[in-house]
């Protein structure tokens, strides 16, 4: 197989794999030991709420028998403390400050490839791995070849020495064959079903979430004459583009309606039956950039604003330090500020920023 070939090159070498307790990291592990690399298992232990559920303990036990089905150490890392503080409370504060947070990205970028790499290589680890459905050239990152699964979008933010220290196993196979190793294999993570959201919100949703943290209080819904239709639980829990978490009074239970504007100081949330859309040629600005690539203004890029979202059309006008700005050759849905948004050129993802502001110009 291409993934035997391709890791064999490096036998010898120590692995510490992010082991989740699901299918998806224990075939990496399968996979690099087959390859001849010495690897130990690491449960990573994040932060949870006193007032939610969160089955941590059966993941991790899950993830201590694929270590012992695989024959491989089997370690615990605590990083709770670091995800409370480089992920929840991000998460608690955008809201807060009316923009709308990516938690998998600062998850991705600050635990998993943050402070679990620092402590895989100060234990002698040469690499990390994870379950992450993406490829990797040198310090470049490509999609994963199941389109379905590709988790680039999310992994954006990793820097060229992130990657040239990660390896990502799974990549370059599709999710089927992923189960049927791991079955051929015994693991009993083969029909786990995979996980869903983030671990300290779990089932709940994000209005009952954020209302332990900050003051939520009711207010209206207005139409885009201004006129109250209805009434929301906090306009601070909205994002633009939302077609739920609010009531309407007396309107046609059918019509689809978005959130078109959002204000803080007014508490109302406005909607339409005309979803927000930017313009071609509309420039989003973008902060705390990440490049692994050489970015050219004369280039036709792809962009994405969501994870699974068609890719539109576009070109980086400016690229300066940790800021960008693009400008859309496509029509699309308004992004709301505090999202991602990802640079790929073909199947490379190149890097991206954070949405600060949308212009049409």
């Amino acid at each position: 197989m291409l993934y035997l070939m391709r890791y064999t090159m490096r036998k010898g070498k120590t692995v510490y794999v992010g082991l989740s307790g699901g299918v998806d990291s224990s075939v990496s592990a399968l996979r690099l030991k087959k390859a001849g690399y010495n690897v130990v298992g690491v449960f990573i232990k994040v932060w949870q709420p006193d007032f939610l559920q969160c089955n941590w303990e059966e993941e991790r036990l899950s993830a201590m028998q694929v270590a012992a089905q695989l024959d491989i150490p089997f370690l615990t890392f605590d990083a709770e403390n670091a995800y409370r503080e480089r992920v929840a409370d991000y998460f608690v504060a955008e809201y807060r400050s009316g923009r709308t947070p990516n938690p998998d990205v600062m998850c991705n970028k600050y635990i998993k490839f943050g402070v679990f790499l620092d402590f895989a290589t100060k234990h002698g680890a040469d690499y990390v791995a994870t379950g992450h459905y993406v490829r990797r050239q040198g310090h470049q990152m490509l999609r994963g070849v199941d389109t379905n699964k590709d988790q680039s979008y999310f992994l954006w933010a990793l820097s060229s020495d992130d990657m040239e220290r990660t390896l990502f196993p799974i990549g370059d196979s599709p999710k089927s064959t992923i189960r049927k190793e791991a079955k051929a294999a015994g693991l009993h993570t083969a029909d786990k079903k995979d996980s869903q959201g983030i671990c300290f919100l779990g089932q709940v949703d994000i209005a009952n979430f954020l209302s332990h943290f900050v003051e939520l209080k009711p207010g209206d819904v207005l139409d885009t004459s201004g006129r109250v239709i209805g009434s929301h639980v906090g306009a601070l829990v909205y994002t633009l583009g939302q077609r739920h978490g609010f009531t309407v009074w007396n309107g046609n239970s059918t019509e689809r309606l978005y959130v078109v504007e959002r204000n803080l100081k007014s508490n109302t949330v406005t909607v339409d039956s005309k979803e927000p859309r930017l313009a071609d040629s509309s420039q989003v600005l973008l902060g705390n950039c990440t490049w692994r690539s050489k970015i050219d203004d004369s280039e036709v890029y792809e962009v994405q604003f969501r994870y699974r979202q068609k890719p539109i059309r576009a070109k980086i006008v400016s690229a300066s330090g940790r800021n960008a700005t693009i400008e859309l050759l496509d029509n699309t849905e308004m992004p709301a500020a505090g999202q991602s948004a990802v640079v790929y050129d073909r199947e490379w993802c190149l890097g991206g920023g954070i949405i600060e502001a949308c212009q049409s110009l």
